[in-house]
């Protein structure tokens, strides 16, 4: 059996993440960060589900997701129910899961074609 690497058809991929950091393409990021299958945008500022504001979502929903995946880090958190009713008001679903699992769900989605945007949060 031969085995090859598969890669898709955009530009950002994202091959795993946990609690500790992610591996984006081929580099290893360890602060929070949001990616789109056309961006990636670095440092983002927010390191804690729970203390999340409204504001904090700017710079994904500018992105304009169908979707939103956050990661929370190595355990599942929510953010406060404003940050929900922000994406809520606007038709977009927020997601909240183990960076693991948003991982999975991103590369799902973004493989399937849809407008997904993730957000990875690390302390």
């Amino acid at each position: 059996m031969q085995l090859s690497l598969e890669r898709p058809d955009y530009r950002y991929f994202l091959r795993g993440a946990d609690g500790e950091g992610a591996l984006v393409n081929e580099r290893r990021l360890a602060s929070s960060f949001i990616i789109a299958p056309d961006a990636l945008v670095e440092d983002w500022p927010v390191c804690d589900a729970r203390a999340m504001a409204a504001s904090d979502l700017d710079a994904l929903l500018a992105l304009e997701p169908e979707l939103v995946v956050l990661g929370t880090g190595a355990t599942q958190a929510f953010p406060p129910a404003a940050v929900m009713a922000a994406c809520l008001r606007r038709g977009i679903g927020l997601e909240a899961m183990t960076n693991a699992a948003a991982a999975r769900t991103y590369a799902v989605l973004a493989g399937e074609g849809r407008r997904v945007v993730a957000g990875f949060l690390f302390p």
